[in-house]
């Protein structure tokens, strides 16, 4: 029987402990995490380039908040806009028709006070041409009843050779409906007739009703107003 040597008993060892490191299951699993490190640094290092990527396809909720929020304002300011237009376009036709009133009112005032001054202002010298001016500003009732006494209206203030001026003190409308108005006149008449004295002023107050023929103004009846 041989005897093995030291030498040979020390290297068998060696062997061994390579052999049982091989086996030990220990030793492989730290093999596998070494191996696996690799693969763990590379899936960190793809990790945030995938999130990068899911940001990216995402819809940008941001902007599309501020585009609405815009879109709302514009909306919104064209609302106003309109608004403003309509409201300013309102107002100009009320201050057209309160303006077109004012002229119209006016208007008829005017034809009331000129018509109780030539009713109330006349000379004997020139009374055909006094009386001619009342009947072109006369229609309706009052022109034919005007007409009918138009010449013995002539011959009596020529008779006493009268002369009379009238003088307007107050004017104001009554009524006013379309092509019809009333208006309330007081006027002041001073009369002289020749061989007498002149005679103290008079005050009369004339209701003239106004009708318009033809888009002119013209007096349609006469009344005295105690």
């Amino acid at each position: 029987m041989q005897v093995a040597s030291e030498s040979d008993l020390t290297s068998r060892c060696d062997i061994a402990d390579v052999i049982k490191d091989f086996d030990d299951p220990g030793g492989r699993d730290v093999l596998d995490v070494a191996e696996g490190t690799d693969d763990v640094e590379h899936i960190e290092d793809t990790a945030p380039e995938s999130e990068a990527d899911r940001d990216a396809s995402q819809p940008p909720t941001a902007a599309s908040g501020k585009l609405g929020t815009s879109r709302r304002g514009t909306l919104y300011g064209l609302a106003v806009v309109v608004a403003l237009s309509i409201l300013v376009g309102w107002l100009g036709l009320r201050t057209a028709q309160s303006h077109h009133d004012e002229v119209q009112r006016s208007r008829l005032l005017q034809v009331a006070r000129q018509t109780a001054l030539n009713l109330t202002t006349i000379d004997w010298h020139h009374a055909e041409a006094d009386v001619h001016r009342i009947m072109d500003g006369a229609t309706a009732e009052f022109y034919e009843d005007f007409a009918a006494r138009s010449q013995p209206f002539i011959d009596v203030i020529k008779k006493f050779q009268s002369t009379s001026v009238g003088t307007v003190t107050e004017a104001a409308l009554e009524t006013e409906t379309g092509d019809v108005a009333q208006a309330l006149v007081a006027v002041t008449v001073q009369t002289s007739n020749a061989g007498k004295a002149e005679q103290f002023p008079r005050s009369w107050r004339l209701r003239i009703s106004l009708q318009t023929v033809d888009n002119q103004m013209k007096v349609s009846n006469v009344e005295f107003v105690p």
